[in-house]
């Protein structure tokens, strides 16, 4: 339980600026009180990001299908998806993507997929990044740490091949897992100084056993407490939906990630992806930014 004791001086420490202990954090967690949980989160992403929700509109296509077909102009992000099976397919979908992308952003691929194509290729994971970085990739878009046997050393990997702002997500762990995996998050920001985001609810969900919304906004609480050194919590539109995003955002999150780039408004102009987006954020009391793929706000 959180009394109101324990809310006011993590509310004091959080105003100067001081980052609570992993012992807080753990408490915090373990409390059926959500709603006190929320308001530290929310006042700690006031403290940071004031009222500003910033969205990237992105556009995903698989690595052997046509990027000319697949990107639409307002797209501020290209996602390359897909499995290449050799290290040459991998670098041809990033020079492709790269040639429509222009200045913007282009992402693809996961760790997994790095450390595979390395030891099928026979080269080093650090000589793969280089080769993509200087193919025009720009980040590697799934950074899943919960199954990163090494995080510090793929961390390390990654900087130093120059991809320097890292995303960085979580796939299936468990709640009770994941606290670690944020506090964890944590100690790698202190030690690399590279992470500039975090997005803690699960990418793989299982349908067995889904997690509730309350479970969810919980988790991305902890999640801007844990990780307070972190600058920006995520939540994906495309996966979670407009409700839970809506509500993520007075429980800690600041970023919409992957709203979808088209147009469309087939259900008329209120349901076009840009104004559901922005007409979200704002209902939530907040001011809707958009960003490209580094994090720059555009407007």
């Amino acid at each position: 339980m959180v009394t109101s004791e324990i809310f006011d001086r993590h509310i004091a420490r959080i105003d100067v600026g001081e980052r609570l202990s992993t012992e807080d954090i753990r408490a915090l967690a373990a409390t059926p009180d959500v709603l006190p949980l929320g308001m530290l989160a929310d006042h700690l992403r006031r403290r940071l990001h004031d009222t500003r929700v910033t969205y990237v509109r992105v556009a995903t296509c698989r690595f052997d299908q046509s990027f000319a077909d697949a990107v639409p102009p307002a797209a501020r992000e290209i996602i390359i998806s897909g499995a290449p099976d050799t290290i040459a397919i991998a670098t041809a979908a990033i020079k492709q993507a790269k040639a429509i992308a222009g200045e913007r952003t282009v992402s693809g691929f996961s760790w997994s997929d790095v450390e595979r194509l390395a030891e099928h290729g026979g080269q080093k994971v650090s000589d793969v990044l280089l080769g993509w970085k200087d193919a025009g990739l720009d980040a590697v878009a799934d950074l899943s740490i919960d199954l990163m046997a090494e995080p510090a050393v793929a961390i390390d990997r990654l900087t130093s091949a120059g991809f320097q702002q890292l995303c960085l997500s979580i796939a299936k762990a468990p709640a009770d897992q994941r606290i670690d995996v944020l506090l964890r998050v944590a100690q790698l920001q202190d030690e690399f100084a590279c992470i500039q985001a975090i997005d803690p609810l699960p990418s793989v969900l299982n349908p067995l056993r889904p997690t509730t919304g309350y479970q969810d906004v919980k988790m991305v609480a902890v999640a801007r407490l844990a990780a307070a050194n972190v600058p920006t919590i995520q939540v994906d539109w495309s996966r979670y939906g407009p409700k839970l995003a809506q509500v993520a955002l007075t429980f800690g999150a600041d970023d919409i990630d992957n709203v979808s780039a088209s147009d469309d408004a087939p259900e008329g102009r209120r349901r076009a992806p840009l104004e559901e987006i922005r007409r979200n954020i704002e209902a939530a009391g907040f001011e809707a930014a958009e960003r490209d793929g580094t994090f720059t706000v555009i407007a």
